[in-house]
This record gives structure tokens, C-alpha cells and sequence, in this order.
């Protein structure tokens, strides 16, 4: 024995014995002298299983095999496949009760023990697990998933590089489809969920992110989500762990799998998501192809459990999914456009840059498309209303500044009318954009006109507002509607009325920005409604749309200074009515009712009493012997019905006008001059060229050349203008760059004071002789050429050389104007 002790190590001597000895595997045998040459970690094994398997685990034993794996972690591997094979052995001769024992010990076991050994015992544990998924027993299958779902919550010290999950992830998504009871799915679920948790958190694993994996993961989840009792627009509440609805499972462990999706790994759920809507109809149900609840519901998990930065990739993604779908039903594209616009509102926030015009310019895309379909198919025109909503809902959640940014963008994509060459196709294109543009409209808030309507926005906007369609044209005009109303008068002023002191109008003193807006582009917006007016296809709500206009801006620009021009309108306006020969009879009548219902309203905004008094007179006696000269407007009116032409005294009068609002304080000068509407005016004449005053007076000015020189300084007395090589030379320039800035404004004060001076106290005499040209070198040119030309009149043929020829008018000097 001694030699034994010098010639072995104890551990050595053991394993000799070990091997040697007979090992006994069968704790029945008959021989009791096997189990004591068997190693320790197998005793230690066998005694935790009773004689009976519902006796349970011995706890005792159990904390004794602890113990030792705790002592000896080189031992966990074999413990771990000693363990595996009793338990698949006693699952051969379904011997169940010694199964669950052996996986309870295995889940004790890897609770208990954190060592860097301990990914060996994971491979037995996970091998264990396996094989209880692959029996045909429901109890074994769902104890698997618990110790697997254990396992997962595990942070392990080590990573593991050749762990696989293929077959976990197979088994939990059939799980997730069973039909044997709610208690398999909720199983499958979980071990889904727990697959998701153990592969993400360590990146060294299998990547869960592969279309493999997630083909199989996603699909599962929805199948699951189908039931969801939210769908009854319940409210949403996040389901707790130990939940038993397989649907409210399903639904955290999808929230779940997509919070915890990078940017790279977003398009791997959403593209399964949206493969399981296609095979499966789920866009447009069945049973009931106009509801599309559980395809919204599910978006909506998504955009709330994403992470916020990466919200607007599940718009793209959806947009891309329209674009592939764009030869699909139309039922099928609007339920996709409906989801669309359900979501989009969530991902605004977070688009800034070039996403926001990104996804407009996408969805205007796709409502251009949609023209090429149908113009005349009802499920079409369903569609381009969802696209339609989902551009004014991603509108309303974006800044103010943004908002603008997109009507001038829609504004941009809309083609302009053409009077004779146009088709239903564009038209139908104009009017859907049109209708793109009051929605986003809608969603603004009008602080200032200025920043509301900049020229690259309003000079299109009016031109579209001159469309030769009359829907158009009342698109055009609700525009102006929703931009211009600020205090809700809008549904008050819908329609023409002379009672308005029954209309109760927000009033509000126009800001000073205003008020320099409409002074700049007031003519240009008159002018337009002035034109829109003159069309022949009108219908009372094109003439009610424009008294709506005129109305709005009367109100919120409600001062003296904008009460001339829109009087001016007014009376223009009744000019038409008068002197038209293109507009029906009833078309005039109309006119007439917008003009009295202005008349009316605006020395009620101002307060110009006397010019209200005059108004009411004639409301008065239209009421007693024209009362189709006021509102309502109406389409057709009897056939006796006296026109306006034969009824002056009904009329409003120019010179009335004037002298009232000179009671009423303000300058008429310029009410009483040739109104700027009427013959010459405003209009659509032959070619469809316009021949505004504007406009002439707009050409009158470029025409002048930019490159000529005012001479200013010949006019002003006491400044004398240098001749250009007096005004640059060497000196002259170094004296600007070495004299003192102070040196400088002094001059120039100087100067004006001697300009001041001079006008001041000098005579008349003295001014017309310090005004006078001292250089004639232009007139003496011009005599020039004119004599030489003259001369060769002279010599030509046939005419009688001796012939006195008088002084042409050329040459004489320009008379000095100012002189009467």
C-alpha cells in the first residue's frame, strides 16, 4: 500500500479503480458492492430520485449535489450528461415522473452554478431541453419551454461561439400554431420570447436577426395577435409576464422584438410582417374587405415600440410595400394607404430634413399613379382620399414652418391649367392635388399673411384660382379660406347676407405686417377674384366661394387703409354685372347680391355709419321691388324677373359712395377716380392673354432700361454732377480709402444743408438758371445726324434743290417743362 501511495497520487489512484471496477448503471441491481466503485458525482446523482417518482426530488441529496458541483466545477459537464441520459432513457420507457425530476435538478443546477465550466453543462442542459420539446407530451414539451425561458434570464460569464438556436426557434414557432389548447401556443410564445432575449443580448450567438429565423418568429406572433380582443378599440395596456391570452403573449413579446431592433435590424421584422398580410388577405379581410382593425392595430405596436429615431423607416418600408403593390386591387392599396394614415402621424415628429420630403414627395407619387388607373372607379377614388389623409395627418403633427414648405412643394407638382389643351386626366390630377393641399391647409394656423403666403406661393395659387374647371376654381378658393380665416369666422361668413349684425364677428385690429402685406399684393388678389368673376361657367357656389374670400380679408384686414380698394372692387364688381355680355342673367344677379352683401359688410367691420345708412336704403328697396337682387343666390329665377339695367335707382352709386365715406371721415380722391376695374381692365380676352392694369403697369416698368442712368443731380440745384473721368481717378479713390468715415458724413451733411438752404431762400429765376444744361453734347449729336439726313433728302432726285426748307422740329430745343 505504501509503495501504491509513493508510486501514485491519490486522484490517480482512483481513476485506476474507476476504471477498472465494473460500472453498474442500473440503481435495481442486485449487487450492492457496484455502487461503491461507481464515481461520487454519479452516487450523487442517483440518490436525488426517490422509489417513487411523486414522492418528488429529495432535497436533502439535491443540496448535497450542489454542494460538490459547487466544489468541483470540472464536474458539471459529466453531471450534466449523466443527468440527460437517465432522463432520456426514463423518457423511452415514459417514466415521466423521473423525467420532470431530472429537468428540476438541471434547472437547480444552473441557477446555483456561475462558473467559466459552466458552458459545458449548458450543452447537456440544452440537449435535455431538446429532447423533452421532441416528445409527443404537452406536460413535457411546456416544462421544457419554463427551464429554457430560466436558462435565457441567465447572464452568462462566457460567451458561447458554436451555441445554435435553429432548433428552439423551429419548435416554439409550431408550438405557437398548435390546436391541442391555449396552454402549447402561451408555451410556444414564451420560448419564443426567450430565444429573442438570450440572442440579442450577446452578439458572439446565432444571428436571430436572419430571415430564417425571423420567417418563422414574426409570423408566428401574428398568428397569435389575430384574436387580440384590443381590436375592439380597447385600450392598449401592456399584458404582465405571466399572462394566459395567448394574443396579449403574442403582443408583448412583438413589442418586445421590435424595441430591442437596431436601425439595421428594423426592415428584418417588417418585411415578414408584411409577407404574413400579403399570403394571408389580411390587408382587406374576406369577411369584410373595408376593415383593415387588425392590420392598423399591428402597425401601431410597431411605431409605438420602435425606437423613436427609427420610426420613419416603417413608413418608407410601407411606402416601398405600395409601390410593389401598385397593380393590386384598389381595395388593397387603400387599406395599406389607410394603415398609412393611421401611423404616419406617429413618425412626423420625428422626420426632419429631407425625409419630410421624401415621404410627401412619395405620397403625391403614388396619387399620380392612381390618375393613370380610373378616373371614374369609386374604390379608386377611396384610395387617393387615404392617401390624401395620410399626407394631411404627417402635416399636422410637423412645425408650422414645414407646413409651408409642403403647400409650396404640392403647389410645385400641381400643373397648370391650359385653356384649350387640357384633359380629364389633368384635371382630375389638379383637383386631387388641390384637395392634397387644403388638407395640409387644414393643419396650419395662420399667425401672419406674410409668412402664410410668400409670392412663390400666392402668384400660383391665384393662377390656379383662374382655372378653366369651376371646381377647381372653389378649390382654389377654400384654400384661401383655411389659410386667411384666424378667428373662426369662416362659417359665419359661408354665405352672403345683408344682416350682419346676426353674424357676431371676431374682430381684431390688423397688425402693422398685415396691413404692408395687402398694400403690396392686394391689387394682384382683386384682380384675380375680379377675373374669376368674369368666368361664364360660375355657379353660385364659385360667386359665394369669392364673396367668402373677400369677406375673410375685409375682416381680418379691417381697416381705412384696405376700405378704398375693396370699395373699389365692390363697385367694379357691379360694373360687370352691368356691362357683361358673356355672364347669364342669373349669373348677374348673382353678382349684384355679392355686391350689396359686401356693401353691407364692410362699413359695418370699419365703422362708417353713414356709408352702412346708404347701404340698408338700398337693401331696403330691393327688398320692396328687386328682391332677386339679394342674397340667397340661386341657379334659375322666374323668367319676368326685371334685370338690373332697367332699375338705376337700386343700384349703388358711385358719387353716393364717395360722399358717404367722406362722412365718414376718410379721403374718397381715389374712390372717385376711374375705377381700375371694367373696360380695359381685368380680364380673359382672345388667346387667353390677360390684360390687367397690373400687369401694364408691372411692363410699364421693366420697360425702362436698368443700365440707364436718372440724372437726379442736373434737377437739384446747387449739385453739380462730375463727369465720369473726374469721378474715378487714382486720387480721388485713395482719398476715399485714407479719409476718415467721420471726414465723410460731415461732407455730406454739408451738402444737404447747402441743398436745403438753396431751396429755401433762392428765387425762382435763380433755380431755372442753376437747372439749365451746361453740356448740350446729346442735342448737338442728334442735330448732326438729322442734318446729314437731311441733306441726302436734298440731293436726291426729282426734288427742287433751291427750295427753302424750314427749320425741322428736331432741332429745336426741348422746352423746359417746368417752366408752366
Amino acid at each position: 500500500m505504501s509503495f501504491i501511495k509513493c508510486c501514485f497520487e491519490a486522484p490517480e489512484v482512483a481513476e485506476i479503480i474507476e476504471s477498472l471496477a465494473q460500472k453498474c448503471t442500473d440503481p435495481g441491481c442486485c449487487c450492492g458492492c457496484c455502487s461503491a466503485f461507481r464515481p461520487r458525482y454519479k452516487r450523487l446523482v442517483d440518490n436525488i430520485f426517490p422509489v417513487y417518482p411523486q414522492d418528488g426530488l429529495v432535497k436533502n441529496n439535491m443540496e448535497k449535489l450542489t454542494f460538490y458541483a459547487l466544489s468541483s466545477p470540472e464536474k458539471l459537464d459529466r453531471i450534466g450528461e449523466y443527468l440527460y441520459q437517465r432522463a432520456a432513457r426514463d423518457i423511452y420507457r415514459r417514466r415521466y415522473g423521473f423525467v420532470i425530476i431530472a429537468m428540476e435538478a438541471m434547472d437547480q443546477l444552473l441557477l446555483a452554478c456561475h462558473a467559466p465550466t459552466l458552458n459545458l453543462f449548458v450543452e447537456s442542459f440544452l440537449k435535455m431541453v431538446q429532447k423533452l420539446l421532441e416528445s409527443t407530451e404537452p406536460e413535457l414539451q411546456i416544462l421544457a419551454t419554463q427551464s429554457f425561458v430560466k436558462f435565457a434570464n441567465i447572464e452568462e460569464d462566457t460567451p458561447s461561439y458554436h451555441r445554435r438556436y435553429d432548433f428552439f426557434v423551429s419548435k416554439f414557432s409550431a408550438m405557437c400554431h398548435s390546436a391541442e389548447g391555449d396552454q402549447i401556443r402561451i408555451a410556444g410564445i414564451k420560448g419564443l420570447q426567450a430565444v429573442v432575449r438570450k440572442t440579442v443580448s450577446d452578439d458572439l450567438v446565432e444571428n436571430i436577426w436572419e430571415s430564417v429565423h425571423m420567417d418563422k418568429i414574426v409570423p408566428s406572433l401574428l398568428f397569435n395577435m389575430q384574436d387580440s380582443r384590443f381590436l375592439n378599440n380597447e385600450a392598449l395596456e401592456t399584458a404582465p409576464e405571466d399572462q394566459t391570452d395567448p394574443p396579449m403573449l403574442a403582443e408583448t413579446c412583438m413589442r418586445e422584438l421590435v424595441g430591442r431592433a437596431s436601425f439595421g435590424h428594423i426592415r428584418a421584422v417588417l418585411k415578414p410582417v408584411l409577407k404574413h398580410f400579403d399570403l394571408h388577405k389580411l390587408w382587406a379581410p374576406q369577411d369584410d374587405p373595408n376593415q383593415n382593425e387588425f392590420a392598423i392595430h399591428t402597425f401601431r405596436i410597431i411605431m409605438f415600440s420602435i425606437q423613436a429615431q427609427y420610426s420613419y423607416t416603417v413608413v418608407e418600408t410601407l411606402m416601398a410595400h405600395l409601390d410593389e403593390n401598385v397593380k393590386s386591387s384598389p381595395i388593397i392599396r387603400t387599406s395599406i394607404a389607410g394603415v398609412l394614415s393611421k401611423i404616419i402621424a406617429i413618425a412626423a415628429g420625428e422626420s426632419v430634413g429631407p425625409s419630410v420630403l421624401e415621404i410627401i414627395n412619395s405620397l403625391l407619387s403614388h396619387l399620380r399613379d392612381s390618375v393613370k388607373h380610373g378616373t371614374s372607379m369609386t374604390e379608386e377614388k377611396q384610395y387617393q382620399e387615404a392617401l390624401i389623409n395620410a399626407l394631411g395627418e404627417f402635416a399636422n403633427h410637423l412645425p408650422d414652418y414645414q407646413k409651408i414648405e409642403i403647400m409650396m412643394f404640392i403647389m410645385s407638382k400641381i400643373p397648370f391649367p391650359l385653356v384649350d389643351n387640357h384633359t380629364p386626366a389633368d384635371n382630375l390630377l389638379q383637383s386631387i392635388l388641390l384637395k392634397s393641399l387644403l388638407k395640409v391647409g387644414t393643419k396650419y394656423q395662420t399667425i401672419h399673411l406674410n409668412s402664410t403666403f410668400p409670392v412663390s406661393f400666392l402668384e400660383p395659387l391665384l393662377r390656379m384660382s383662374l382655372a378653366p374647371d369651376p371646381d377647381m376654381r372653389l378649390l382654389v378658393q377654400k384654400i384661401l379660406h383655411t389659410l386667411i380665416d384666424r378667428h373662426q369666422n369662416l362659417e359665419k361668413l359661408s354665405k352672403p347676407t345683408v344682416n350682419v349684425t346676426e353674424l357676431d364677428l371676431v374682430l381684431e385690429k390688423s397688425s402693422r405686417p398685415d396691413l404692408i402685406f395687402i398694400n403690396k399684393h392686394g391689387p394682384i388678389i382683386y384682380d384675380a377674384l375680379y377675373t374669376s368673376l368674369q368666368m361664364d361657367t360660375n355657379t353660385p357656389d364659385n360667386v359665394e366661394a369669392v364673396y367668402t374670400t373677400l369677406a375673410l380679408l375685409c375682416v381680418e384686414l379691417a381697416s381705412a387703409e384696405t376700405v378704398i380698394d375693396l370699395l373699389q372692387l365692390v363697385l367694379g364688381i357691379q360694373s360687370l354685372a352691368l356691362n357683361s355680355t358673356s355672364l347669364s342673367t342669373a349669373q348677374k344677379f348673382n353678382l349684384h347680391a355679392l355686391v350689396i352683401a359686401l356693401l353691407v359688410l364692410i362699413p359695418s367691420v370699419v365703422s362708417i355709419q353713414p356709408l352702412l345708412d346708404y347701404a340698408n336704403q338700398i337693401v331696403d328697396a330691393r327688398k320692396q321691388e328687386a328682391p332677386h337682387l339679394l342674397p340667397d343666390l340661386a341657379v334659375h329665377y322666374p323668367a319676368n324677373t326685371e334685370v338690373a339695367n332697367k332699375l338705376p335707382h337700386l343700384l349703388v352709386d358711385q358719387m353716393a359712395v364717395c360722399e358717404n365715406v367722406k362722412s365718414g371721415g376718410l379721403d374718397p380722391s381715389r374712390l372717385a377716380q376711374t375705377s381700375p376695374y371694367g373696360a380695359g381692365g381685368p380680364g380673359v380676352v382672345a388667346g387667353g392673354q390677360r390684360n390687367s392694369w397690373i400687369e401694364n403697369a408691372r411692363g410699364s416698368i421693366i420697360e425702362i432700361n436698368p443700365t440707364q442712368e436718372v440724372d437726379s443731380a442736373s434737377s437739384s440745384p446747387g449739385v453739380q454732377r462730375k463727369l465720369p473721368e473726374e469721378e474715378l481717378t487714382f486720387e480721388s479713390m485713395k482719398k476715399v480709402l485714407t479719409e476718415p468715415a467721420e471726414t465723410r458724413k460731415e461732407a455730406e451733411a454739408r451738402r444737404r444743408k447747402q441743398l436745403s438752404d438753396t431751396f429755401r431762400t433762392a428765387t425762382f429765376s435763380e433755380l431755372v438758371r442753376r437747372t439749365q444744361p451746361k453740356h448740350d453734347v446729346l442735342q448737338n449729336k442728334l442735330n448732326e445726324i438729322f442734318k446729314s439726313l437731311s441733306a441726302n433728302e436734298r440731293r436726291s432726285p426729282g426734288e427742287n434743290d433751291k427750295k427753302k426748307i424750314e427749320k425741322p422740329a428736331y432741332e429745336q430745343n426741348f422746352p423746359e417743362l417746368f417752366f408752366y
